[in-house]
């Protein structure tokens, strides 16, 4: 396979160069001195910004964007074989790579290549990484899934050895990459598009644990059913963190939470209190996701003070729990959630800060995980006390399978919840705007475009 080799920049062509990931990837390599063209269906700010920084960017795909020059492609997992630049490239003869491959390849620049993988929580947990490797000055470069205002988006192009991504699990993407360390957060069923079953995608989480060194770290949520049977013959060594078993390295006490249900904890590193963290974010999952930042932190040499000031700077990530305004005397809030996991999570903080009435507003992501996880769906949804459900967000899915949100609205009938299910954006809207009474929450919910519902009506 081709290699990425930051001491010897090559002409590097993106096709799909305006996709978040992509084009972060894009600019780190700018910044080693690659020479940058890609192409994209339209034109936008994130293109715009790359052009400046001096990509050459193609409006529209064709082969002659593939100038004489280029010496790699790189393109996205929506690319298909028969996309004119792709097809221009195999037909050259040039080396190709996938985006999780360049980024695979990117890592193995760096001394010190940290990747955070598990079904949920990445991006807040890589976020709090950043936080607190920006508190310590240790310039690190950084690739999150979300916008993180302390870096003014998703990227961050550092100087120093140290390299720190998400690592996605969805069609083993993760399987390309180089670490030297690793987060495993947790391990659910999800994405059963393309894994079997939960056991497939224990496999996967395994196969990534084994890309390790020897001289590698795993940092693992030890409340993982089963995890030293499953991580049993990992040759590297391994550091666990948890807040329910007690034979993890890492675990929280005294936790307390203030009024916006932000929790306060004790550090406790194999029985031994060795700092406080205060919150910045809601959430006893951000309890998990902190204890975990905290083991990479001291695994890089950080101070404790830096890790108490970057925790305590962290104020969340564009769509984890997003305060986005008031409407009427009523609290809109945005939140990615779209597994049954993080529902629970993001409507328990919910309850804890809200006593009055909580509504949810749930756009279900992609067919195969809505009919999959039904039941759990319904389970999750109904801490909220009147939920209303948009259409299914299908994303890359063309297949129904025959089933809509009515259906997961007839479960949570059964359950005895009171659930509405609109065609359309603008009925939600309309629908709420009779319905909300002051003093209320209003959460919407998912990771399509549910979003725009509460945008709408603060009139954003």
């Amino acid at each position: 396979m081709y290699q990425i080799d930051f001491e010897k920049p090559a002409s590097v062509h993106f096709i799909g160069i305006g996709g978040i990931s992509m084009s972060g990837l894009a600019e780190v390599l700018l910044s080693k001195g690659f020479r940058i063209s890609g192409s994209d269906s339209a034109v936008s700010s994130l293109t715009d910004h790359l052009k400046d920084a001096g990509a050459i960017v193609y409006e529209g795909q064709r082969a002659s964007n593939l100038t004489d020059d280029v010496e790699v492609v790189v393109y996205t997992a929506a690319v298909h074989k028969d996309n004119p630049e792709l097809a221009e490239a195999i037909r050259r003869g040039l080396p190709v790579l996938t985006r999780a491959e360049l980024l695979g390849q990117m890592m193995r620049n760096y001394s010190e290549a940290v990747a955070i993988a598990g079904t949920h929580g990445k991006t807040t947990t890589t976020s709090m990484v950043t936080e607190i490797l920006l508190a310590a000055k240790m310039d690190p470069t950084i690739s999150v899934g979300g916008i993180l205002h302390s870096i003014d988006g998703n990227i961050r192009i550092g100087h120093s050895g140290c390299f720190v991504t998400e690592a996605c699990e969805y069609t083993n993407s993760y399987h390309s990459f180089f670490p030297t360390m690793e987060i495993i957060l947790n391990i659910r069923a999800d994405h059963l598009d393309f894994f079997k079953d939960l056991e497939d995608i224990r496999r996967s989480f395994r196969t990534f644990a084994g890309l390790l060194p020897e001289t590698g770290l795993l940092i693992i949520n030890a409340d993982i059913p089963d995890y030293r049977e499953l991580m049993a013959d990992i040759k590297c060594r391994m550091v666990t963190f948890a807040l329910e078993s007690l034979e993890a390295d890492y675990r929280a006490e005294k936790i307390h939470y203030n009024e916006e249900g932000h929790a306060s904890f004790d550090v406790i590193r194999r029985g031994e209190r060795v700092g406080h963290v205060d919150l910045g974010v809601p959430g006893e999952h951000n309890v998990t996701n902190a204890l975990a930042a905290v083991a990479a932190a001291e695994a890089l040499g950080v101070a404790w003070k830096d890790m108490e000031r970057g925790l305590d700077g962290y104020r969340g990530t564009e769509r984890r729990f997003e305060v986005k305004g008031e409407l009427g005397g009523v609290t809109v809030v945005d939140d990615y959630a779209h597994h049954p996991d993080e529902i629970l999570a993001t409507l328990r903080t919910a309850r804890r800060l809200h006593k009055k009435k909580l509504w949810c507003v749930f756009q279900p992501h992609t067919y195969t995980r809505t009919k999959a996880l039904m039941g759990e769906f319904a389970e999750a949804l109904s801490l909220a006390d009147e939920v209303i459900l948009a259409k299914i967000y299908p994303a890359r899915e063309t297949d129904t399978l025959g089933i809509s949100s009515a259906d997961l609205a007839a479960r949570l009938e059964k359950l005895g919840k009171k659930v509405h299910y609109f065609e359309s954006f603008d009925e939600i809207e309309q629908f709420l705007l009779t319905a909300l009474v002051p003093g209320e929450l209003l959460i919407t919910m998912g990771a399509g475009d549910v979003v725009k519902i509460g945008e709408n009506l603060l009139g954003q």
